[in-house]
């Protein structure tokens, strides 16, 4: 059974999500608007994903992030906030979060994105190897927060999901419609025509920010010009040529 903590200073908002995570079958290990009092909660109850609001009481939702990280919690963090600013989304990112949530949300798409992290392939004991992810994760975020792909929508997860298949197997490229899309659809329990569309659209929605000079200055190179977009697989083969190059596996 999957162990959530909920920090949320919205009264209505927190029993809305707990009743429907109880619903769903979680165990609720505390609610809390409370930033020091759900630091106190995430030490004494050890949740497995802590659903946050970044305005909080006593202490905001950075600093909990960034308590938690120097205590090396171990908890995933779905973060949600009022905030659209890519600096505000960038640092929760880059201080641990797993997805940045646009309020106002709803308590199933929370669970929905809560789910998504419970079905990823777990991670090997090796520590070298927890090492390795986590640094693969952070520099795909780190791409995506750069270039405009919003941590909220769909084909954030699933294309962060296809970029490591392909490092993990460059050959997956070629056979993105009968390969990739049909394992990520099941991985995130949806369809392969979903998932393409998802992935299609981040990609779209990157490009539609205007943030072309971002995106070929991560590449190195003048990879693409004004309106000029990549296919799914061009961009996921983009990334993942990236982050082999650059040894982070």
């Amino acid at each position: 059974m999957k162990r959530i903590l909920i920090l949320e200073s919205n009264e209505a908002f927190a029993k809305e999500l707990k009743e429907h995570f109880l619903r769903k079958g979680y165990e609720i290990c505390g609610v809390t608007g409370d930033g020091k009092e759900g630091l106190r909660l995430l030490d004494a109850t050890s949740p497995q994903t802590v659903v946050m609001s970044l305005f909080l009481t006593s202490c905001d939702g950075f600093t909990v992030l960034e308590e938690a990280r120097k205590a090396g919690k171990k908890a995933d963090f779905v973060v949600m906030g009022n905030f659209a600013d890519d600096k505000i989304i960038g640092r929760a990112i880059s201080l641990g979060a797993r997805y940045y949530l646009m309020k106002p949300v709803s308590a199933e798409l929370v669970e929905e994105r809560v789910a998504e992290i419970s079905l990823e392939l777990p991670v090997p004991a090796e520590p070298l190897e927890r090492k390795r992810a986590g640094s693969i994760d952070e520099r795909i975020s780190g791409i995506f927060i750069a270039i405009g792909i919003p941590p909220h929508i769909k084909g954030y997860g699933y294309l962060r999901e296809g970029i490591k298949m392909a490092v993990n197997d460059p050959h997956i490229i070629n056979n993105v419609t009968k390969g990739l899309y049909p394992i990520i659809g099941e991985k995130f329990h949806t369809s392969a025509s979903k998932v393409e569309r998802a992935i299609r659209h981040a990609i779209e929605v990157a490009w539609n920010r205007g943030r072309v000079d971002a995106i070929n200055a991560i590449f190195g190179a003048r990879v693409y010009i004004g309106s000029e977009k990549p296919t799914n697989s061009e961009f996921i083969a983009l990334v993942a040529d990236k982050l082999i190059l650059e040894s982070m596996v």
